[in-house]
């Protein structure tokens, strides 16, 4: 159904800008105002920063920044393109640029006077060239990166004997999981104080799991199994950017998933019915009924805000391929191609990606911004704050990162592992169950 509603949505987009979409139509800002929208409510305040900076160096442009949830903003920004309504500029992401590329909704950057001079060499390694579609054109401006590592409780570990330096030298195989699972069962204990490795553990009623979940992970698995997948040497695709096919059926994948999702069955990681909108790694975390979390470097003032709770992170295990992994994207600032105020859009996004904005967003210490200097700003700032990042900044240094999918048709690629990866999870579906998936996957990107 969901694949049938985007084929759909697709064509009523496309019909709607092939029929009436011009430059008129399109957002409500005027000659002197600048769109942008954006959904973390975290940064909003470190660009409106940024939209002063900018209003005093372009006298008479104002930047009218708006913010909504993860959920709602796609939801909103897709109907605002069949509506033209959409913004003169956004904050993308990589999951969802080839359908807005595919769909020609997206101004080239590489065309405008403002925005043609972003070059791959100001920006952290690979981020910018993500953001090249298939017909050579570039449609993002690089804007930020996050990694993943794992979140944990130092008083929780410290009960358990695990120290930091065990922490950040943990290894993982799908036999028996390595020292990860036997620290993660460590860290696991059921109403009656016996924790997951030793004798008498109730797995059917913990108290504390040794890992938080995060759903079923979807076709990426950012925060969930990706870590493990690409440790075992698993690549989504046969290659790093608009790949042909897909790999769910590689044995490597199914193996790190058959034991990723074991854990819940040891009673290490709460079953699937635990999780939800309002009940997140974090909301676990912080609660204390999970000593552990794999997350992303866009939480770490979440978990390191809560009361009470002291928090340590540390990198991801080494996997069965000798080396560790860790999912790193990038975010982007993308002008509508048919944007009301294109030659304001076009300055501001040129602002966003220049050293002066990333060091100011570097400066409040919510996220790593794209260049360099900017990342160097964001360490600064969280070391001001108490926080060492070292194991979100280290696996950058030593290269041992890897990147989201680029594909065209991600939706229907998400639509269709959403379920099955659910269904593994929920269900103790087999794992072989993917073989199919994979297949309906890839007759899609042979079409």
């Amino acid at each position: 159904m969901r694949l049938r509603a985007f084929s759909a949505l697709a064509g009523a987009l496309a019909l709607s800008l092939v029929s009436g979409c011009s430059a008129g139509s399109s957002s409500g800002s005027d000659a002197h105002t600048v769109t942008y929208w954006l959904w973390d409510a975290n940064q909003r305040p470190a660009y409106e920063a940024c939209a002063k900076d900018f209003e005093k160096e372009n006298p008479g442009l104002d930047v009218r920044i708006t913010q909504m949830g993860w959920n709602d903003y796609w939801t909103k920004l897709t109907a605002s393109f069949i509506a033209g309504t959409q913004p003169d500029v956004f904050t993308d992401h990589i999951q969802k640029f080839a359908q807005f590329a595919d769909l020609e909704v997206l101004a080239p950057l590489d065309e405008l006077p403002h925005t043609r001079t972003i070059k791959n060499a100001d920006y952290q390694p690979g981020l910018a060239a993500s953001w090249v579609g298939q017909d050579g054109h570039r449609y993002g401006a690089p804007k930020d990166w996050d990694t993943v590592a794992l979140f944990y409780n130092k008083k929780m570990a410290r009960e358990a004997g695990l120290t930091a330096g065990r922490l950040n030298n943990l290894t993982w195989n799908p036999e028996d999981g390595g020292t990860f699972e036997k620290a993660i069962a460590r860290l696991t204990v059921d109403r009656n104080g016996v924790r997951g490795d030793e004798k008498g553990f109730d797995k059917n009623h913990v108290k504390v799991y040794g890992l938080a979940t995060n759903d079923a992970g979807d076709g990426d698995g950012q925060t969930q199994w990706s870590a493990f997948a690409a440790s075992m040497g698993w690549r989504y695709t046969d290659q790093p950017a608009w790949g042909t096919h897909y790999n769910y059926d590689d044995k490597r994948f199914k193996a790190a998933i058959d034991w990723y999702f074991g854990l819940a069955k040891k009673g290490y990681l709460p079953p699937q019915k635990d999780f939800s909108q309002t009940n997140g790694p974090d909301v676990q975390f912080g609660s204390g009924t999970a000593a552990t979390s794999l997350n992303g470097s866009w939480m770490i003032k979440t978990y390191y805000g809560f009361k009470g709770i002291r928090t340590g992170t540390a990198v991801t295990p080494v996997g069965p391929s000798g080396k560790r992994a860790t999912m790193m994207n990038g975010l982007a600032d993308s002008i509508t191609k048919n944007a009301r105020n294109k030659p304001g859009a076009e300055k501001w996004v040129a602002y966003l990606a220049s050293h002066a904005c990333q060091r100011t967003v570097g400066e409040h210490g919510i996220v790593f911004p794209a260049t360099k200097d900017g990342t160097a700003a964001a360490v600064a700032a969280y070391k001001k704050d108490g926080i060492d990042v070292t194991a979100f900044t280290k696996p950058v240094a030593d290269k041992t990162t890897f990147s989201f999918p680029i594909t065209n048709y991600a939706a229907d690629v998400y639509a269709l592992m959403r379920p099955a990866m659910q269904d593994i999870y929920a269900n103790d579906a087999p794992v072989g169950g993917l073989d199919r998936t994979n297949s309906q996957i890839n007759l899609l990107l042979s079409q």
